[in-house]
């Protein structure tokens, strides 16, 4: 079959593009398989589909196994339980059947409250991350000293899993939130650092000559050449960085955690309340989806000539 070239130009990086400079479109003739594999919102769609139909037969009763599941309610819950489980967590309800005592959502806090707790420790984290860690990449990419004295720590600290020092912080900073914050803070700034170091490392000599012919400062070449020039490979640390504060937000939350999701979600494991904790899995889950979309747009807008020839 021939795809109608017309209106198509080569693009730089390669293959065909239309004459707004996006990726070539999928002819109306070409066969159904190629326009759905084209179309990645109807590939996801299609996944997420074929998920939640293996869900249903896994969880629901068949005559041929005896009335019940494949799956037992206690390892993997139906779409339904964790739906009500969700609903419960987001409403004022009594706190068993049969009693006129009602509780707010989750041990006292609705599900909205405890993902807020989640994040505002993270964002706090994350932030000092990026205010301790973009500094000393810049610091360690250009001084050959400080980079011989502070890489081995760093690698130190990165190697390390959070359950590894989880006990030590809650010894030197107590229960609260403060000890949460530092191993938060922890997973995400060697990643930070780490991608500085990258950013600066490839910069090319000749843009730093050629702003300094220009007469430039030391303050001016960073923030004109430095800066814009790292942005891309810092932009990608964070976004690794939040993914390992996601990751370490549950053994962060382990003790005293509520509210908060990673609490929450180890607390109704350790109760075998299996819904509310898948629950608080896939609030996690898009939640984080939709934060590092959210920074994907953004690098996007701050580095436009990112992925361009």
């Amino acid at each position: 079959m021939v795809i109608p070239l017309e209106g198509l130009e080569y693009h730089p990086s390669g293959g065909l593009a239309d004459q707004h400079g996006g990726p070539a479109a999928v002819s109306k003739s070409a066969p159904l398989w190629v326009r759905v594999r084209k179309n990645h919102w109807t590939t996801r769609l299609i996944a997420l589909a074929a998920f939640l139909v293996v869900w249903w037969i896994l969880t629901t009763p068949w005559a041929w196994n005896g009335d019940k599941p494949i799956m037992l309610p206690l390892y993997l819950p139906s779409i339904p339980s964790v739906w009500n489980a969700f609903i419960r967590a987001n409403t004022i309800h009594p706190i068993a059947e049969g009693v006129d005592r009602e509780v707010v959502g989750e041990y006292g806090y609705y599900l909205w409250q405890h993902l807020l707790a989640t994040l505002q420790r993270i964002g706090i984290g994350l932030f000092f991350a990026i205010v301790i860690g973009l500094p000393l990449g810049l610091l360690m990419a250009s001084v050959k000293i400080i980079s011989v004295s502070v890489e081995p720590y760093i690698n130190f600290l990165r190697s390390l899993p959070p359950l590894g020092y989880i006990g030590l912080l809650i010894v030197w900073f107590g229960i609260d939130n403060t000890s949460k914050i530092w191993l938060l803070f922890l997973a995400a700034f060697p990643p930070i650092t780490i991608a500085t170091i990258a950013g600066v490392s490839g910069i090319k000599e000749d843009q730093i000559h050629a702003a300094q012919s220009l007469g430039a400062s030391r303050l001016q070449v960073v923030s004109s050449v430095t800066v814009p020039a790292i942005a891309p490979d810092l932009i990608t640390g964070i976004r690794v960085a939040l993914g390992f504060a996601w990751t370490t937000v549950v053994a962060a939350e382990l003790n005293n955690g509520i509210p908060g999701i990673g609490g929450l979600a180890y607390l109704s494991g350790t109760e075998l309340k299996t819904p509310l904790t898948i629950t608080c899995i896939i609030v996690i889950g898009i939640t984080a989806i939709v934060l590092d979309s959210i920074i994907k747009a953004m690098e996007r807008v701050l580095t436009p000539w990112r992925g361009k020839a």
